[in-house]
């Protein structure tokens, strides 16, 4: 990965871990406030639910999304993108769940949770892989 297109998706990817971080706490919000009186009490927790497990991993992605600008790897690289559909899927489904009732969303929950357990996989891993310096990191370093 190049050094432009290294700055551009950790930026990228700290950028979407941002609006995911925004949207969670709307989502929040909404359920505190506008969803407590209309829905039952089950599907209230499956959206706060939702909306924890999206915090985490828009957490997750901010950190994920810095971290692969100082050590651009694919397997770093590889964990934003896991924390971001693993988003999509697990809270997506719990939140559609939650408000349409449509059971057959629950099924598609363990995909994303999947996806996020090998996104923490991949941080760990790519928290452990030396990138090899290039000549123009070692002469900013002199």
């Amino acid at each position: 990965m190049h050094d432009a297109e290294r700055s551009r998706t950790g930026d990228l990817m700290v950028a979407a871990g941002a609006v995911s971080a925004l949207l969670a706490v709307a989502a929040g919000a909404f359920g505190a406030h506008a969803l407590e009186s209309r829905i039952g009490d089950a599907q209230l927790r499956t959206f706060e639910t939702a909306a924890r497990y999206q915090m985490y991993h828009a957490l997750a992605l901010l950190f994920a999304g810095r971290f692969l600008l100082r050590r651009p790897t694919r397997v770093l690289l590889a964990s934003c993108w896991l924390f971001l559909l693993g988003t999509l899927l697990f809270s997506g489904s719990l939140y559609g769940l939650a408000l349409s009732g449509a059971h057959w969303l629950g099924a598609v929950t363990p995909a994303g949770g999947l996806l996020f357990i090998l996104g923490w996989l991949c941080l760990g891993l790519g928290a452990l892989r030396r990138v090899p310096s290039s000549p123009v990191a070692e002469s900013r370093r002199s």
